[in-house]
C-alpha cells in the first residue's frame, strides 16, 4: 500500500510538472525561428515585445522584461536571442522564472527542443545557462549535441572544448580545441590554457 501510494505521489508529480511545461502551439505570426516563411511575422513581435531595450535588459516595451521575451518565446520557441536574453535575466536576478515570464527558462528551453530537436544554437544556449548554473554534466549533454548537430561552427566545438578543461578531461579538450582551430576559430584561451596543463599537442 505504501509503495502504491509513492507510485501515485510520483505519478501526480509528473502530470503537474508537464502540465506545467506544456507544448509550444503555433501562434500566427509564429513558428520556427529558422524558418523563412515563419519569420516574415517575426517584425510583429520583436517591434512591441523584444525591443533593442528588452533584449538588453533595460526596461519591458509593454510589461516586466520577463513578459514580453516570454511573449517572444511564445510566437517563436527557439528565438535565439529571446533564449539567450531570458537566460540572462534569470541569471542577474537569480531566479529561474523571470517577474512576468510564465515558465521557467527550463521550461522555455524544453519547449524549443520538444519543437525543434535539431536546432544545434538552442542546444548550445542551454549548454550555456546550465554551465552557468554550476551543472557541468547536464550542460555537456547539450554542448556534446550542438557541435554533433552542427559539426561545422568552429565555436560549438571551442566551447566543447573548454568544458572538456574544466572536468579535466584533456585528450576530449584537445581534440574539441584542435576541430575549433582547424575551423579558423581566433580566440586562443583554450589553447592557452591547455598549454598551461601541459595539454596542447601540435
Amino acid at each position: 500500500m505504501r509503495h502504491l501510494a509513492t507510485i501515485l505521489i510520483f505519478t501526480c508529480a509528473s502530470a503537474t510538472a508537464a502540465d506545467n511545461c506544456p507544448d509550444y502551439v503555433k501562434h500566427n505570426p509564429g513558428g520556427d525561428y529558422n524558418n523563412a516563411d515563419d519569420r516574415q511575422g517575426l517584425t510583429v513581435v520583436e517591434n512591441y515585445h523584444f525591443t533593442p531595450n528588452v533584449e538588453r535588459l533595460i526596461r519591458g516595451a509593454s510589461g516586466a522584461l520577463g513578459a514580453d521575451i516570454g511573449y517572444t518565446l511564445e510566437h517563436f520557441p527557439n528565438h535565439h536571442r529571446a533564449l539567450a536574453a531570458m537566460s540572462r535575466l534569470a541569471l542577474r536576478d537569480k531566479t529561474n522564472k523571470p517577474h512576468g515570464a510564465h515558465y521557467t527558462v527550463e521550461c522555455y528551453f524544453e519547449r524549443a527542443l520538444r519543437f525543434r530537436a535539431d536546432d544545434a544554437r538552442v542546444q548550445a544556449l542551454y549548454g550555456a545557462y546550465l554551465l552557468a548554473l554550476g551543472q557541468i554534466d547536464a550542460a555537456l549533454e547539450k554542448l556534446e549535441a550542438a557541435a554533433r548537430l552542427e559539426p561545422a561552427n568552429p565555436t560549438a566545438h571551442y566551447n566543447l572544448g573548454l568544458l572538456y578543461l574544466k572536468k579535466k578531461d584533456y585528450d576530449k579538450a584537445r581534440a574539441s580545441a584542435q576541430q575549433a582551430y582547424g575551423m579558423g576559430f581566433p580566440l586562443p584561451g583554450l589553447k592557452n590554457k591547455l598549454i598551461a596543463a601541459g595539454e596542447w599537442r601540435d
